[in-house]
């Protein structure tokens, strides 16, 4: 591993930031071939490309090799992978499940869920080591010169209590797909953490409530809240909280794709510059690389994960975030915030209102309609 990938130690687990598929995937792909007991994958985007093959291949190996193997995909999200593609692995003895199919045909077909997506991004091997962020197992987190699309994205790796915490939520999904209970070591998921690294989740109607964490985190900042958001849309609450923080005197800076890959929430996200920018939020975007990443530094906190910070994870994805409350952790990511800010461009907000009315009419109507998509 690079060595800008350093461990730090936090209570009873040690974390590291993994920045883009470049690190990520060596790391995933290490950690799945050194697995003796168990691999857990849960994934919202696998792709029919040559990483998703590596990785179903890496599988495969292990579970020849008596490795338990379960695999959760996204129906939506791994839209080109069939039971066929899987065979490799099942032959092998690993077990695989779809997130709410969307096709008529699959008795397992409901109309009701085609909105809910599995959008959490999770590998745990031996309940020891564990992975989540906002990467997926596809092309474009490839470099260029590797054939993907460079995509700008963070991991978390952790290893210790914490995974435990992943593993449980994993097999959370798991029993609903296949109607199995947990096995007899797998911890149930406490309503409140105790440790400086936990787990959050959305759809989550306690403490663990990914939401609620970044409410009431931007609710207490004192000096810095740095978010890096693919996808941002906040509702009227957490703009609330964000506007709150710049009067106390908190710097808010939030990073997003110059042009993202799904046009109608570039629109949205970008109907919210004005007022955002009107209450002291410095907005700054992104170039040449999509921003895929889902980070927020807030003081001394740190969360890494697959939330976005719009209508659907909100209301209609299962997500999962990391948090660590630990100044040195913090001051890491933040170091790495800062660089993708020297790449960034900072929008102003008189040169932002001269755009021209065609542009808004299509940013007011994509942000009305974001229930929809």
């Amino acid at each position: 591993m690079q060595p800008d990938a350093p461990w730090f130690t936090v209570g009873d687990d040690a974390v590291r930031l993994l920045r883009d598929g470049a690190q990520a995937f060596p790391a995933m792909l290490d950690a799945i071939g050194r697995a003796q007991s168990e691999i857990l994958l849960e994934m919202y985007w696998i792709g029919a490309d040559p990483v998703g093959a590596c990785f179903r291949d890496a599988l495969a190996a292990r579970a020849r090799a008596g490795v338990k193997v379960l695999a959760i995909h996204d129906a939506v999200g791994s839209l080109g992978i069939t039971p066929a593609w899987w065979k490799t692995l099942t032959d092998a003895g690993g077990r695989v499940f779809v997130y709410h199919s969307i096709s008529p045909f699959d008795p397992r077909f409901r109309l009701e869920r085609v909105e809910h997506r599995d959008h959490r991004k999770l590998l745990v091997t031996d309940g020891t080591h564990a992975y989540t962020g906002g990467i997926n197992l596809a092309s474009p987190w490839l470099s260029v010169d590797e054939g993907g699309a460079g995509w700008r994205d963070d991991a978390i790796e952790v290893r210790g209590e914490a995974t435990q915490e992943l593993r449980a939520l994993f097999f959370r999904t798991w029993r609903k797909l296949s109607g199995e209970s947990p096995p007899p070591d797998a911890r149930r998921l406490a309503r409140y953490h105790t440790r400086p690294v936990w787990v959050l989740a959305s759809q989550w109607r306690t403490r663990r409530s990914i939401r609620l964490e970044y409410l009431t985190r931007i609710r207490q900042a004192r000096d810095r809240i740095d978010i890096a958001n693919s996808y941002f849309v906040p509702d009227r609450r957490v703009r609330a909280a964000l506007f709150h923080a710049v009067k106390r005197g908190a710097r808010v800076r939030v990073l997003v794709p110059a042009k993202s890959d799904v046009p109608v929430v570039q629109f949205a996200s970008e109907a919210l510059f004005d007022t955002l920018l009107k209450h002291g939020v410095e907005m700054w975007t992104l170039p040449d690389a999509m921003l895929h990443a889902k980070t927020a530094i807030i003081d001394d906190f740190t969360m890494i994960g697959s939330y976005n910070l719009d209508e659907r994870s909100w209301r209609k994805n299962l997500e999962l975030n990391v948090a660590v409350e630990d100044a040195a952790f913090a001051r890491h990511v933040r170091s790495w915030y800062e660089r993708d800010l020297g790449s960034a461009r900072s929008i102003d907000r008189e040169t932002w209102r001269d755009r021209p009315y065609i542009s808004r009419a299509f940013e007011w109507a994509a942000f009305a309609m974001q229930r929809l998509w």
